[in-house]
C-alpha cells in the first residue's frame, strides 16, 4: 500500500526499541550562538525583563517534562476505553488530567493499529509535543530525517529495526508551529490485566514518534 503524508489536521481522527540511530547527533552548537545567548539573557536580567529565577524555574519546568509522562498517557489509554476515546477526539481535555495545557498548539493523537504505521516528522523544523514528551532527540530534528522520512519511511524505519508488513500503510504526520502529534503505539500482547504502572514501562519515547513499537513484556524482563 501506498504511504500518506499528512499536512494538515481535519479534526477527525481515525477510530523495540533500539540502541543506536539511524541519524548520527547533531554537533554542538557554534561558539557564536552560546556568546550571543549569553549576552542577551544577561542584557534581559540587567534591564529588569526577566530575571534569573524566572530562567530557572522556566529551565525546571521543562525538565520536568519527559517521555515518562507521555508513557503515562498512552498506559491511561490503553487500560481506559473511555480515556482513550476523549483522548484521540478532545485530546486538550483529557491532557488536563496530566496538567498539561497544549495551547496554543494543538495535539492530535494518531492510533497506530493492525492496518496503519504511523510517524511523525517536522519537515520545515523541529515541532514536537514538547509537553507531553520533553525535548525532541537530536536525529529528529537533523535535515535527513525530515526529508527522509517522507520520501521513504519504510527505510527509516527499517533503520531503527521496525519493520512494517507490505501490507500496513505508513501514514508520516507533519507537524507544525499551531498542530503537534502523538502517536499511540499498539498494545502488546500478553498484557492482559496489566496495570498503567506496568503498562507505561512498555512505552518508549521513539514509540511515540513512530519510529519504533511498543516494548514487549520479554523485552523488559531481560
Amino acid at each position: 500500500m501506498s504511504e500518506t503524508h499528512e499536512h494538515a489536521h481535519d479534526h477527525e481522527h481515525p477510530p523495540h526499541a533500539h540502541d543506536g540511530k539511524p541519524i548520527q547527533e547533531d554537533a554542538l552548537p557554534p561558539l557564536e550562538a552560546h556568546v550571543l545567548e549569553t549576552a542577551v539573557r544577561e542584557l534581559l536580567i540587567e534591564k529588569g525583563v526577566i530575571s534569573s529565577d524566572d530562567i530557572r524555574r522556566s529551565i525546571e519546568e521543562r525538565e520536568s517534562r519527559n517521555p515518562a509522562l507521555g508513557a503515562k498517557i498512552v498506559a491511561r489509554a490503553w487500560a481506559d476505553p473511555e480515556f482513550k476515546s476523549k483522548l484521540m477526539n478532545e485530546s486538550d481535555e483529557a491532557l488536563l488530567t496530566f496538567g498539561i495545557n497544549m495551547s496554543p498548539m494543538e495535539l492530535c493523537v494518531v492510533e497506530n493499529t493492525q492496518e496503519v504505521h504511523n510517524m511523525v516528522v517536522c519537515t520545515l523544523c523541529s515541532c514536537y509535543p514538547r509537553p507531553v514528551l520533553g525535548i525532541p532527540p537530536a536525529w529528529y530534528k537533523r535535515r535527513d530525517y525530515r526529508s527522509r522520512a517522507v520520501r521513504e519511511p519504510r527505510a527509516v524505519l527499517q533503520e531503527f529495526g521496525t519493520q512494517i508488513p507490505e501490507a500496513k500503510q505508513v501514514r508520516v504526520h507533519d507537524s507544525n508551529a499551531d498542530l503537534r502529534y502523538l502517536v499511540l503505539p499498539q498494545r502488546p500482547d500478553g498484557t492482559e490485566g496489566w496495570d498503567e504502572e506496568q503498562l507505561a514501562k512498555l512505552v518508549t519515547r521513539d514509540s511515540m514518534i513512530g519510529v519504533s513499537d511498543a516494548l514487549t513484556p520479554a523485552e523488559i524482563e531481560d
